[in-house]
């Protein structure tokens, strides 16, 4: 997708100052992304919790963590699933950070991944499956449109790496 077509659709383009937010995850804990300043995070939106492939692609940070965690990385989760359904997908699975809930899709909304999709034909507003990398410096450093889980992680690996 081009600057212009990305800026069109309202999502957030490579070097620009991520929005930042104040949302609560799985536990009622509070995360605002100026908590995480100075370091990199993968703030990844996400459909629905425990669907096949939301829980393949959670599952791959899931794996990855140690390692990104090690390097100072933070890993969030953005759907608009409630506390309850987060609380169940991270303890089934052993997910180790947080799940943040975007009720209202405001979140979503301000980073353009609240977008019309179409499935048997029917129009509906969803999110559209995104990860932003955002560096240290609070600015994208990548970002992932419409994601294929397969080989996902190893892209944000590699980017990871990239930008040190």
């Amino acid at each position: 997708m081009t600057q212009a077509a990305s800026e069109k659709a309202g999502l957030i383009v490579e070097g620009q100052k991520a929005p930042a937010f104040t949302l609560k995850d799985q536990l009622g804990k509070t995360h605002k992304l100026a908590d995480y300043s100075g370091q990199c995070v993968v703030l990844y939106f996400y459909p629905k919790d425990s669907t096949p492939g939301c829980t393949k692609q959670a599952c791959g940070f899931r794996d990855a963590y140690p390692a990104w965690q090690k390097l100072g990385v933070q890993v969030l989760g953005v759907s608009p699933d409630n506390e309850k359904s987060h609380g169940r997908f991270v303890e089934k699975y052993g997910l180790p950070f947080p799940l943040l809930i975007d009720p209202d899709n405001k979140l979503a909304t301000k980073y353009g991944v609240w977008q019309q999709k179409s499935m048997f034909g029917k129009k509906y507003m969803g999110i559209v499956r995104t990860t932003y990398l955002i560096g240290p410096d609070g600015k994208v450093a990548r970002r992932w449109d419409k994601v294929k889980v397969g080989g996902h992680i190893e892209e944000v690996a590699a980017a990871l790496k990239e930008i040190g």
